[in-house]
């Protein structure tokens, strides 16, 4: 009877030590208290992916109108067809301009129609700007599975690798995405920043001066289609701020930037890059639905009301924001550096520009980095699949 009275008690104890054993084995594998919160933070990611948050409806499916796809089919259109005379007006007459070749709108064939090509030289760039486009186009669709191929399909070259691995698509260990806020220039980032695998920066911000804030490592220089158009304005094309060698990635901001994008692709030594349209779109619908949550949220306005506080169809997503997506998908940390702002900080660090440019809603992508870090699945548009990369931001 003792022997039988025992065992419960028995079995309980061991229960106990074999419960006790193993969350110190969890705590001493996790090196202590840090490595015990990190496995209560992927506790956390568990349960959030068991239960993805709830997004509203009337939302998403406003963010995800694009208010300029007419603009950009009109200009498809007509581009294609060689037509550029809405190009001569306003603000887009200076884009009449690549280099050493331009557009004459005004010469006339005996029949009376314009005669948009200049030269045949200039006509077997206008075939190529043409493929583009259209490849473009076909392409300019949303895809949310898009993240997941990044790493595929924007074939960023890859440096200081063997020749073995040089077609290797693995992601980068770590990556640094440089913004340019003045908030830098407050800081000695420029070492930390350099002992990132790989470092973005954007729209061909400065470093010279200023490395000890910023640092001087580039691999990759992710700018707006802009920046191009005026580098195409030289007559080589040079737009290498960083090297002659650091590839440049951009995205589209208007379609007859493509043209700069085949005159200068034929000489410059840095490879070109163009975003993938998919990515494009990805990212634009979920800036719009960060912007018009916030708007709601701090104005109590009607969603009608939103686009006549943004620009309507002028409203878009910044150079850093895309940048930060893009090395969500190549990179497996990433650190973000200069995204933000301080009312005793220049807008950015290496101009004396101070106001910031209404088209985009820069505190509505704060609020997007801030889900980054605590809170990925939160993102609306992105599939289920892709797995977000830990990001840190320094400021």
């Amino acid at each position: 009877m003792m022997k039988r009275s025992v065992r419960p008690i028995f079995s309980v104890v061991v229960l106990a030590v074999a419960a006790a054993a193993l969350c110190f084995r969890i705590m001493v594998s996790g090196s202590g208290a840090g490595g015990f919160q990190e496995l209560i933070y992927r506790s956390n990611i568990r349960t959030e992916q068991r239960h993805p948050p709830v997004f509203n409806d009337t939302l998403l499916q406003f963010a995800a109108v694009d208010l300029a796809e007419d603009s950009y089919r009109r200009d498809v259109e007509q581009l294609v067809d060689g037509d550029f005379r809405s190009l001569t007006t306003g603000r887009r007459r200076s884009f009449l301009w690549s280099g050493k070749h331009r557009i004459d709108i005004r010469a006339v064939s005996a029949r009376g129609v314009p005669v948009q090509l200049r030269s045949p030289e200039f006509y077997r760039l206008w075939l190529d700007f043409r493929r583009y486009l259209q490849t473009w186009w076909r392409n300019h669709r949303f895809q949310p599975d898009v993240m997941s191929d990044l790493i595929n399909t924007i074939k960023i070259p890859k440096t200081n690798v063997s020749a073995s691995n040089s077609n290797s698509k693995s992601k980068y260990k770590t990556c640094a995405v440089v913004g340019n806020s003045g908030i830098l220039l407050k800081t000695d980032l420029g070492g930390l920043i350099d002992n990132h695998e790989f470092v973005i920066r954007l729209n061909n911000a400065r470093t010279s001066g200023y490395e000890r804030n910023v640092g001087s490592k580039t691999s990759l220089s992710f700018v707006n289609s802009n920046i191009l158009h005026m580098c195409a304005r030289r007559e080589t094309c040079s737009c290498h701020p960083y090297g002659e060698h650091v590839p440049i990635m951009m995205y589209m901001c208007q379609m007859i930037h493509f043209l700069d994008y085949v005159v200068c692709n034929t000489s410059h030594k840095a490879p070109l890059l163009i975003t993938d349209p998919r990515f494009d779109i990805l990212c634009a619908r979920i800036v719009k639905y960060y912007s018009i949550s916030r708007f709601i949220r701090d104005t109590g306005k009607s969603l009608d009301a939103w686009a006549g506080s943004h620009d309507g169809s002028n409203f878009h997503y910044s150079s850093g924001m895309q940048a930060v997506m893009l090395a969500l998908g190549i990179c497996e940390k990433v650190s973000i550096f200069g995204f933000g702002k301080s009312d005793s900080a220049k807008h950015h660090y290496h101009t004396n520009q101070k106001a910031e440019l209404h088209l985009h809603d820069y505190q509505a992508e704060y609020d997007l980095y801030r889900d980054l870090v605590e809170r990925p699945f939160a993102i609306p548009f992105i599939s289920d699949k892709f797995m977000f990369p830990p990001v840190v931001i320094h400021r």
